[in-house]
């Protein structure tokens, strides 16, 4: 018992699950990373492809096991109709609006993508884009309802 004396003991429990505002923000800084880790590859002119699991079915034996795939990454940036650089922020399949009417941030150049990327998602685990994260959430969860 001596040994433990020397530790400083607290009551802290780990919490069971998260909220899901979190889970939101976690899913959408994740996916800006990987459009990030996409644009400086594509600006060092090299080939971005994370990877993920997928549970697939043997033919011969009809046992599932999980196989390492490629995942792609469509790249959420685009040149608009003046010509310059516009990067739109999705959840899913829905388009967030990042303010009242603005979909997308303009961008003189590519040299400016990682750097806004990484804005956004500093906006995104500070609680900005909360409201328009529910708004896409519920949108997507309508379009699976009968």
């Amino acid at each position: 018992m001596a040994t433990l004396a020397t530790l400083k003991l607290s009551a802290a429990i780990k919490p069971t699950h998260m909220p899901a505002v979190q889970v939101r923000r976690n899913k959408l800084a994740s996916r800006l990373w990987e459009q990030a880790e996409l644009a400086k590859a594509q600006q060092a002119g090299t080939h971005f492809s994370p990877t993920k699991f997928r549970s697939i079915a043997d033919p011969e034996t009809g046992l599932r096991k999980q196989v390492e795939v490629n995942k792609r990454v469509k790249q959420w940036w685009f040149t608009a109709d003046n010509g310059k650089l516009a990067l739109s922020v999705r959840y899913g399949a829905k388009l967030l609006e990042l303010a009242k009417g603005k979909y997308a941030v303009e961008l003189a150049s590519e040299k400016e993508l990682v750097p806004t990327l990484e804005v956004i998602k500093a906006a995104v685990l500070a609680g900005e884009l909360d409201a328009a994260i529910d708004v896409a959430s519920n949108k997507l969860r309508a379009g699976f309802q009968r």
